[in-house]
């Protein structure tokens, strides 16, 4: 029903009665009258009683619908050349043209058979027939051309009714068609780019990069050919235009007929419209095209993050697996270790997600659509990699103080292990005599004086110090150290007093006497050597 209703209101074109138009028994040849109305003339034509009423009414109804409705409004002015023709011939003009004539008439002028007794019966015929043509305007019976021209003036007649008028009938339809076939061009696109238009504005955008990747290169594609179309239907306008111009350009004297200014002013017109629609289009495409690469650019991003945020949360599950302190000195080096590895492997996807996180902020501050969507994000990768950072330092603090305390633990019970070796190889029997004391001593003091390099602070410091890592183990651990240590001290304190007593007693002296002159041997005394 719509295809059959379209059709009902489509305007009659060229094309559609080009056949008819080429019998020329009838034309609009450009011209007007004093008052500017449009002149339709139907020349002389052997057959015109013949034509179909169809044919006869589709073309007048064609040459009425071409003038500017303000000049169609003055009403049409009609020439019926009839001057070799007979009264039977203007009557069946007139008759037809009465009852068909779709325009608003002013004037009908007929040019009556020339020959004597045609023209006398035409006199006649035109009293007595006048009622029957059903006019209610003048007709105007002239004898001759030079009587047309007092009433319109001959620069708008054609030669071959005594103008100057220049016509071409071929060339009148040739511009017609052209004319027509523009303003279909012109109406083509305009929809072809609406209905583009539409298909943008429907289109939901894909959820992942590669559809959204085809998705931007096909309407990319389809824009591309719309504007080549474009770009042709403007060059079939301007190029249009230089041909309906031609006879101006070619000859300075030469003037534009008010059908051929009309049909410039509607090229013009259709130009312009194609201008209007093609800034409307680009102003659209831009926004839909920038549209796109918005959603290009938050698909890749999501993409990256989902890439980005299984890296850091692999990451951050590996380090939370790094919860052993270490028993031993040289197991927290070795879990020191092993946590800068982690380090190490951390800084690639650390540094992808910090430059992912400015890329997100950068797409927010060129005003990306989807900022609701980043933003979140963005947040949240510069909060992993704070956590795997603060989370990193603090596992080193803690393998530190652990390799600190273990350290101390180490070196209190290799000080204990040293100073029993050093009371145990100190022989008991050296030590009775004053000097062997006094050697016992002097080493163990000098063994003392290390104490406070390589024992533990007091329990209470200790513990203060610790408190953050000591486990259950190293709690007992290191009070088995320090119960040690006591015990040490203790064996120290012991053998110090023991030493102290034995350097202390005092030996009985030997006084030394001098051996008396009458004891002496009378024989000579031996030379005395003196002992070694």
């Amino acid at each position: 029903t719509d295809e059959i209703m379209q059709q009902e209101i489509r305007p009659l074109v060229a094309v559609d009665i080009i056949e008819q138009l080429h019998r020329q028994f009838a034309i609009l040849s450009g011209g007007r009258g004093k008052d500017g109305a449009p002149i339709i003339t139907f020349p002389e034509f052997a057959g015109f009683s013949d034509i179909p009423d169809e044919d006869f009414l589709n073309v007048v109804t064609y040459l009425t619908s071409i003038p500017s409705l303000e000049a169609a409004s003055i009403g049409f002015i009609i020439i019926i050349d009839r001057r070799r023709d007979k009264w039977s011939a203007v009557k069946a003009s007139l008759t037809r043209i009465a009852g068909a004539f779709p325009g608003n008439l002013q004037l009908v002028f007929v040019l009556r058979p020339s020959r004597f007794i045609q023209r006398a019966i035409a006199d006649i015929g035109i009293k007595l027939y006048r009622d029957d043509f059903k006019m209610k305007v003048p007709i105007i019976m002239l004898n001759s051309v030079s009587d047309l021209h007092g009433y319109i003036d001959k620069s708008q007649l054609t030669r071959e009714l005594g103008g100057t008028l220049e016509y071409g009938h071929s060339q009148w339809i040739h511009h017609r068609t052209a004319i027509e076939n523009f303003a279909m061009t012109v109406k083509t696109t305009a929809q072809m780019l609406q209905t583009f238009g539409t298909d943008l504005a429907e289109t939901e955008l894909p959820n992942d990069v590669h559809c959204t990747e085809d998705l931007l290169s096909a309407h990319t594609d389809h824009h591309s050919k719309l504007k080549e179309e474009l770009k042709l239907a403007v060059k079939q306008g301007a190029t249009l235009l230089t041909c309906i111009r031609e006879p101006v350009t070619r000859s300075a004297n030469s003037k534009l007929s008010p059908d051929e200014l009309e049909n410039v002013a509607t090229v013009e017109r259709l130009l312009a419209q194609l201008d209007e629609t093609e800034k409307a289009f680009d102003q659209f495409w831009t926004k839909h095209h920038l549209k796109l690469e918005q959603c290009l650019q938050l698909r890749h991003f999501e993409h990256e993050f989902r890439e980005v945020k299984v890296a850091l949360d692999n990451l951050m599950e590996q380090q939370a697996g790094f919860a052993d302190i270490g028993d031993s000195v040289a197991r927290v080096e070795h879990l020191l270790r092993e946590q800068k590895q982690l380090e190490e492997k951390g800084q690639e996807p650390l540094e992808k997600a910090q430059s992912l996180a400015l890329h997100g902020e950068q797409l927010i501050q060129n005003n990306h659509y989807a900022v609701d969507s980043i933003r979140p994000k963005c947040v949240e990768l510069r909060r992993i990699c704070d956590d795997f950072t603060n989370e990193t330092k603090k596992k080193y603090d803690i393998l530190g103080k652990s390799l600190e305390l273990h350290k101390q633990l180490d070196k209190a019970s290799q000080w204990c292990e040293a100073g029993i070796y050093l009371l145990a190889s100190q022989a008991v029997d050296k030590c009775q005599s004053q000097e062997g004391a006094e050697t016992a001593l002097v080493e163990i003091e000098k063994f003392l004086v290390t104490a406070k390099e390589h024992q533990l602070s007091n329990p209470k410091e200790f513990y203060n110090q610790f408190d953050t890592i000591l486990t259950s183990e190293i709690k007992a651990n290191a009070q088995r150290i320090l119960q040690k240590l006591e015990d040490v001290q203790e064996m120290f304190d012991k053998r110090q007093v023991s030493l102290k007593k034995l350097a202390a007693k005092q030996t009985r002296p030997v006084q030394p006497v001098a051996p008396h002159p009458e004891s002496s041997p009378k024989r000579a005394s031996p030379k005395i050597t003196r002992p070694a």
